[in-house]
């Protein structure tokens, strides 16, 4: 995970990896990353929702997130 910080506020998430091991869970990934980033983004913290069907997609992204943030000091 990638976070870019801005003034001590998040301007951009990107996972660097999401499942590519299995066509359906790269269609999750493909649904449920983007979203993910849209709420991270919103609430400034990795403290966001699950995207319903995508709940272990979700959770990677949300600790990865969690982890780059610890990383950056926030």
């Amino acid at each position: 995970m990638s976070v870019t910080l801005s003034r001590g506020r998040i301007t951009e998430v990107k996972a660097l990896r999401t499942p590519s091991d299995r066509p359906r869970s790269q269609e999750i990934a493909a649904t449920a990353v983007p979203q993910l980033t849209r709420e991270a983004l919103s609430a400034q913290s990795a403290h966001i929702d699950a995207v319903s069907g995508a709940t272990y997609t979700s959770e990677g992204y949300t600790r990865s997130l969690q982890s780059a943030l610890d990383k950056a000091g926030v």
